[in-house]
């Protein structure tokens, strides 16, 4: 029982205070039953409004389809297994370039956090390289790999490996010195201080990186399979704006929303798992 202790000063009939503690009730459930309700209707409500203004002509349809017109186009895509089909090889798509790129980014960046010379000699080039927009290269990537799957799971890597790197060295500069201290002390390898020291202490960054990272693969993705794919969700959505399918278009957009919103929640629970101590959303 959550209640709030008062001191309350009572003063006696002979002139002395004394001070008695009574609990005060506790803030009603009721409040936060109402913020989740809203938190659920709100959407709701916004999709309903969405509605009513298309029906009523206040919102062009060619543009802003009716909810009920993209529910439609999201079930028979669902019916004939199209939509399936192309959320598949995206996923596939974005896991390998994700394992491909976010592996050595976890190397590289615990590299550079443990060993000095190290980093003096790769810290300014990943200064450097980070700020260019992956997109850009894009043209370069399909030139070397093709317009197969290798161009697909090379620029997801790209993306992915530089926000590892990052947080992962971010995580390992901030333990405590003692603990490398110990470990140089007592003898142990650099394979040892990697695994015993390193990572587990960058572990809660090295999670938030992983979020960075595949939420950066989601958007590669798609931009990806814009250009020389004949399969996936970005392709479903560059293929209907060319015939001007709006409502597919808008399924492409929010399939891919709720995959990014579900893949958070898995990580979400996988970083409680993992490192249950942490607390808080980048935990």
């Amino acid at each position: 029982m959550s209640e709030k202790a008062v001191a309350i000063r009572e003063v006696e009939s002979r002139g002395e205070a004394r001070v008695r503690t009574v609990h005060a009730p506790s803030r009603p459930s009721t409040s936060k039953a109402f913020e989740h309700a809203l938190s659920l209707l709100s959407p709701l409500l916004l999709l309903v409004i969405w509605e009513i203004l298309v029906r009523v002509g206040l919102l062009d349809s060619r543009f802003f389809p009716a909810p009920s017109g993209i529910a439609g186009t999201f079930w028979r895509l669902v019916s004939n297994g199209v939509l399936l089909t192309n959320v598949g090889i995206s996923l596939q798509r974005t896991l390998i370039g994700f394992l491909i790129g976010g592996v050595p980014g976890v190397i590289v960046g615990l590299s550079i956090g443990l060993f000095t010379p190290v980093r003096a000699a790769l810290w300014p080039s990943m200064g450097a390289l980070y700020p260019i927009p992956k997109i850009a290269i894009l043209p370069l990537v399909m030139l070397i790999f093709g317009l197969g799957e290798q161009s697909k799971w090379a620029i997801i890597a790209i993306g992915v490996f530089f926000p590892l790197v990052f947080n992962t060295v971010a995580g390992v500069l901030s333990i405590d010195k003692i603990y490398h201290d110990v470990g140089k002390n007592f003898g142990a390898s650099r394979l040892n201080r990697y695994l015993t020291i390193a990572l587990p202490g960058a572990l809660p960054l090295i999670l938030a990186g992983v979020r960075l990272g595949w939420g950066t693969a989601l958007l590669l993705m798609v931009t990806a399979e814009f250009v020389g794919a004949k399969s996936g969700v970005g392709y479903m959505i560059f293929q209907a704006w060319q015939s001007f399918s709006v409502e597919q278009m808008y399924v492409g957009i929010v399939v891919i929303s709720l995959l990014g919103y579900l893949s958070f929640l898995g990580l979400d629970w996988l970083s409680r798992l993992i490192v249950p101590w942490r607390t808080g959303p980048f935990a």
